[in-house]
């Protein structure tokens, strides 16, 4: 096993060999194999194994299943470094996703995705632990905006390449897969060889942690898995069953987002350090309430195919707001419970995730614009909660109720 080296005899290494560069290059590995799975997959199972709402439904559900059971990562880090967690789970996303073409049926896509589901969010989790504990706070948000837009250069390249390529050399999805994941693997197989193994100036907690102080987060986490949820699952499967998009119209579209992403994603990072995480949550929840009442009046009122994709467009521009949640729970955290809490936050995030895929599947199949008012009450939830989140967080001050309450001890 190599010897760890901690961030300060890291500042010693060249620029390409230190932890940022590690977790960008991480950033670019990742998303090929994800993003090109995600702009395939409701093509595919539509005209490969003929899915209904409902089935993609369940499809969703047991994909969401290895992300609540994320806390397992608590165990694995007992025998297994985080660093090595990540490159691991990062080569299984990959292997799975380049064969997802070679199992086109109801069950054999199950399988499969589970496998690169788990694979997915071990290394999310990891991913996210290693970021606030290698980021130092003050640039932590702009890190992680640099980070974001770098993942979505990455995603933005594989798109372009399906929607330039896919028709003129006949592609097809195992080919598309395959390259995909391969690409996937080899990058995560290069972070293996190429970095030493980074050791934090925090020695973490290989115990599940359950804070009463973390309360705020743990609630802000789960209604951002129960509306993010009806949006990956529901808004691209409307676009393709519809509008009738097919597979370089539907990637076009995630192009679009990228580019919004990339472009975007540096300043919501700006944004975090001059608002402070409070007012930059309140913009993000206010307008994905206002963006899912629009998904419910597709239904409701007929509105059309522009307004579809440019809402498609905007929600994801909110959602990059997310990373100001990350950086509250970096400031309010005792340094030793990033890896444990990033854990049990993922699970937390993923209760909704499990169960809403396969039971609002039945109801889209009754009133699709049903699914996405509830999606705009969830974002009210989170609205009001937000609320509660303090101008400057620390520990001690997790939210603004606890200036009017006794002060209570870390447990």
């Amino acid at each position: 096993m190599r010897r760890a080296i901690t961030l300060a005899e890291a500042r010693d290494l060249p620029v390409w060999r230190r932890p940022t560069a590690l977790l960008f290059l991480m950033a670019l590995a990742m998303p090929v194999a994800f993003s090109t799975w995600s702009a395939l997959l409701n093509n595919f199972v539509i005209e490969a194994a003929h899915f209904n709402g409902s089935d993609i439904g369940w499809l969703h559900t047991i994909r969401e299943i290895p992300g609540f059971l994320s806390i397992g990562v608590i165990a694995v880090l007992l025998i297994v470094r985080e660093q090595v967690l990540a490159v691991v789970s990062l080569v299984l996303l990959g292997v799975a996703t380049a064969l997802t073409a070679y199992f086109p049926s109801l069950g054999g896509i199950l399988i499969i995705t589970f496998l690169s589901s788990v694979g997915f969010h071990y290394y999310e989790t990891v991913n996210q632990s290693l970021q606030l504990q290698w980021l130092p706070k003050d640039r932590a948000p702009k890190m992680l905006g640099w980070l974001l837009t770098v993942g979505s250069g990455a995603t933005l390249v594989s798109y372009a390449a399906i929607v330039l390529l896919w028709e003129p050399l006949g592609l097809t999805y195992n080919i598309v897969y395959m390259v995909a994941g391969g690409t996937t693997a080899v990058g995560a197989v290069l972070a293996y060889l190429l970095f030493p193994q980074f050791k934090a100036d925090t020695v973490q907690s290989k115990k599940m942690v359950l804070r009463r102080r973390y309360w705020l987060y743990y609630a802000l986490q789960f209604m951002a898995g129960a509306r993010r949820q009806i949006f990956v699952v529901f808004a691209g499967f409307m676009m393709v069953e519809r509008f009738g998009f097919n597979v370089h119209e539907v990637t076009s579209l995630y192009m679009i987002n990228l580019v919004a992403n990339m472009i975007f994603a540096p300043l919501v990072g700006r944004a975090v350090v001059r608002w402070g995480e409070r007012r930059a949550l309140i913009v993000e929840y206010s307008g994905l309430v206002m963006v899912f009442l629009a998904y419910g009046g597709i239904y409701f009122f007929g509105w059309g195919v522009v307004l579809a994709a440019s809402l498609y467009v905007i929600d994801h521009i909110f959602f990059a707001m997310a990373l100001a949640l990350k950086t509250y729970f970096q400031k309010i955290a005792d340094p030793a419970d990033i890896a444990p809490t990033a854990a049990v936050a993922f699970t937390i995030n993923h209760i909704a995730a499990v169960v809403l895929p396969a039971s609002l599947g039945y109801l889209w199949m009754i009133a699709p614009g049903a699914v996405f008012g509830l999606a705009a009450g969830m974002a009210g939830i989170s609205l009001c909660l937000g609320l509660l989140v303090p101008r400057h967080p620390e520990p001690g001050h997790e939210t603004r109720l606890t200036r009017r309450l006794a002060p209570a001890a870390a447990e």
